[in-house]
């Protein structure tokens, strides 16, 4: 059965047109835009909310509840005209097409998922369900650049080709072309900071094709010749004939290169009576990066490079690569094996926000052999790695462990354990081998990714001491303070996170923005808002991490602790053990509810109360106890992170107030807090005239109505 949900989060059986329980129109906001939040598809999909709309239907945000909730995206096409043999069509092409994308398993390729078929308002309609990725577009970075005057750098463009490069070779090894690359198909991960490669022309190219059969009736392969593909980014031949190779998506992947590097679409780029791309005009590249691009774009298919792999050892001449690239996503996963480099191990600065990327770092893939591995190679990588333009920290080989200012999830030759054990610690004395295990063997059981927690570490410790932002740590004695340094935050670190759960530790690292979607979709079906569930959040986090008060830290690594916290408070208010709901007694217009507050925690209460009551509110406890207001739509704040006691205001709207009580202090509080409402006064009655009356009786005075008291 299909759950249907309206606005405010009220459940209602599947063809309800009105909600049952706050009499909302259903259908009429379905049909106007799209499937409304709250409702399962299949009995399996959760819709979050809506992610876009294109020509063959909306693309959605939703939570596969057969995966533990994980996000997931569902595109949806839809064929406007609908007869069976339309119908049976785009089902066996979108099959087709299916069953090429479900082969493909690169971490930088959202795994396809499966094809659903539905029927939504008597309709029949078909979703591709795919991994979500929480990150940005190219084409939004590079808008946002444009807006500060700026365009994507040589060094992160090279970045940016040796990175994506890896993901066309394994692809087409697979025998798939992408057909429609652009910055509108390249999205920069938020977690890693990887380029992933989205939204396959193949599917495009299928829904075109079934378009054309309810407006010709001609089949046309799906495989021939369907014109496809973005204006200026795909070769000619790809927009005159519908033939598309290997070098067409290297073709696509240059334009969108110089795209980046100008800030100009490829129409301002191109000069269209030769065919020839004008791009130094407005650009200046290095003479290797320019002979790469214009052979990429060579008007002459015969004359670009037939593969990307021909592209990247040009770009990486000392790279060795693995065919075919990593099977497992390279993210914080706890599963995810170590990413190996043969000249060392790399510790990247913190990434900041999406708006503003910073170009990552290079990692290569583990090198088949390491023979390759000369002085002169290896000098050739590392001063390839310090030009890429992160700020890197170099740090000593280490097999595994934990070692100070040494990213672990990045290693030579991982070992079953965290014990330090690589010949290149030698230099270690027994007080430091040993301290870096018991910090190995606490990470263990707090169960926090070993990546992540790397990460974590790096930026507090960065924070605490900027001077050394990119500074070069060794196993020398000359570093041995610098690692203790290092280990001492990462100790204290460590105790700070006992207090989360161990589920949501094991979370670190995975958090993203549609976690919070999810948690938006529970909290409001307790008549609760996400600003509240927050405020118990931040009273946690920011009682062990006071320094990232006021910071903008949702997208760095602290910001998965901050996550971890609020996954807590979630799962305490849907417990009922942070939320409360405040019913007034019969005959009375008040109620006290009182308690102790741990440091750190609070409580969500909630009253239904009506418009034009008189609300007043009174806190017992002592200041280290902050007040929050809240009206239900959440445009009035009566109080926030308030130290205020006593509140009398007059109510704008009716339904579920929020007050919200949390904790700041060191030790245990009592608190008392005393909600009244009071209904309006009823008018005063109308003086009687003095006059003697007219011929026609006077009407009697309409007495206004006093809203019930809302329990």
């Amino acid at each position: 059965m299909t759950n249907i949900y309206c606005s405010q989060g009220h459940q209602n059986p599947s063809g309800s047109k009105f909600c049952l329980q706050c009499g909302e129109s259903i259908l009429e906001k379905m049909g106007s835009s799209g499937i409304q939040a709250g409702q399962t598809l299949g009995d399996r999909y959760v819709i979050v909310r809506q992610l876009g709309q294109g020509g063959f239907g909306r693309t959605y945000l939703a939570e596969d509840l057969n995966r533990f909730r994980e996000p997931c995206v569902l595109k949806e096409f839809s064929p406007q005209v609908q007869t069976p043999y339309v119908v049976q069509k785009a089902e066996e092409l979108f099959q087709r097409e299916a069953s090429v994308l479900y082969k493909l398993q690169h971490p930088q390729i959202p795994r396809f998922r499966e094809l659903l078929k539905i029927n939504l308002q008597d309709k029949e309609s078909l979703f591709l369900v795919q991994d979500h990725v929480a990150g940005e577009t190219y084409n939004s970075l590079l808008n946002t650049r444009k807006q500060q005057g700026l365009n994507f750098t040589e060094i992160e463009v090279r970045q940016l080709l040796q990175q994506i490069l890896p993901v066309l070779t394994y692809i087409h090894a697979e025998g798939v072309i992408h057909r429609d690359i652009s910055p509108d198909n390249l999205m920069l991960r938020n977690a890693d900071q990887l380029p992933v490669l989205i939204d396959f022309g193949g599917v495009k190219q299928v829904a075109a094709t079934v378009s054309q059969y309810y407006q010709s009736g001609v089949n046309s392969s799906p495989t021939g010749g369907t014109l496809l593909g973005k204006i200026g980014f795909a070769p000619p031949e790809q927009m005159q004939t519908g033939m598309v190779s290997p070098h067409s998506d290297l073709y696509a992947l240059a334009v969108t290169s110089l795209v980046l590097l100008t800030g100009k679409n490829p129409q301002e780029l191109l000069d269209t009576s030769n065919l020839t791309w004008e791009w130094r005009r407005e650009v200046s590249l290095s003479p290797e990066l320019g002979v790469i691009l214009d052979k990429m774009l060579s008007p002459k298919p015969s004359d670009r490079y037939q593969s990307a792999r021909q592209v990247l050892d040009i770009l990486n001449p000392a790279t060795v690569y693995n065919t075919p690239p990593l099977q497992t996503p390279v993210n914080y996963s706890p599963s995810q094996p170590p990413v190996t480099s043969a000249v060392g191990t790399v510790a990247v600065s913190p990434a900041p926000p999406p708006k503003q990327p910073a170009t990552p770092n290079v990692v290569t893939s583990q090198p088949q052999s390491t023979g390759i591995w000369t002085t002169t190679n290896i000098l050739i990588v590392i001063v390839s790695i310090l030009a890429s333009g992160g700020l890197l920290w170099w740090g000593f080989n280490n097999r595994s462990g934990d070692m100070g200012g040494v990213d672990p999830g990045v290693t030579l030759t991982p070992t079953p354990t965290d014990t330090p054990t690589s010949d290149s610690q030698d230099n270690f004395s027994k007080e430091e081998r040993e301290r870096k295990q018991r910090l190995s063997d606490r990470r263990q059981q707090l169960s926090i990714d070993r990546r992540f927690y790397i990460s974590l570490i790096n930026q507090i410790f960065w924070n605490r001491n900027p001077s050394l932002n990119g500074r070069i740590l060794t196993d020398e004695p000359k570093d041995e303070e610098l690692r203790a340094e290092w280990d001492k935050v990462a100790a204290e670190t460590l105790e700070k996170l006992t207090p989360i759960s161990s589920r949501s530790r094991r979370q670190m690292g995975t958090y993203t923005s549609a976690e919070r979607d999810r948690w938006k979709v529970e909290v409001n079906r307790r008549n609760v808002s996400s600003r509240a569930l927050y405020d118990l959040g931040d009273a946690a986090f920011l009682r062990v991490f006071p320094e990232q008060k006021g910071k903008n830290f949702i997208d760095q690594p602290i910001g998965q602790v901050w996550h971890a916290f609020v996954n807590d408070k979630l799962n305490a208010i849907l417990a009922n053990s942070s939320f409360q709901k405040i019913v007034f007694d019969p005959n009375t217009t008040g109620k006290t509810v009182s308690g102790t507050l741990e440091p750190g925690n609070g409580k969500v209460f909630i009253a239904g109360l009506a418009k034009d009551q008189t609300l007043e509110v009174k806190l017992d406890a002592s200041s280290s106890v902050l007040l929050s207001i809240y009206s239900p739509s959440g445009k009035v704040t009566f109080l926030e992170d308030s130290t205020q006691r006593n509140v009398s205001k007059t109510l704008p709207e009716t339904g579920f107030y929020e007050f919200v009580v949390v904790s700041t202090g060191s030790k245990s509080v009592d608190y008392s807090l005393t909600v009244t409402a009071e209904n309006p006064p009823e008018p005063e009655p109308e003086p009687t005239p003095t006059e003697e009356p007219t011929s026609e009786p006077t009407a009697e005075p309409t007495q206004t109505p006093i809203p019930s008291q809302t329990p």
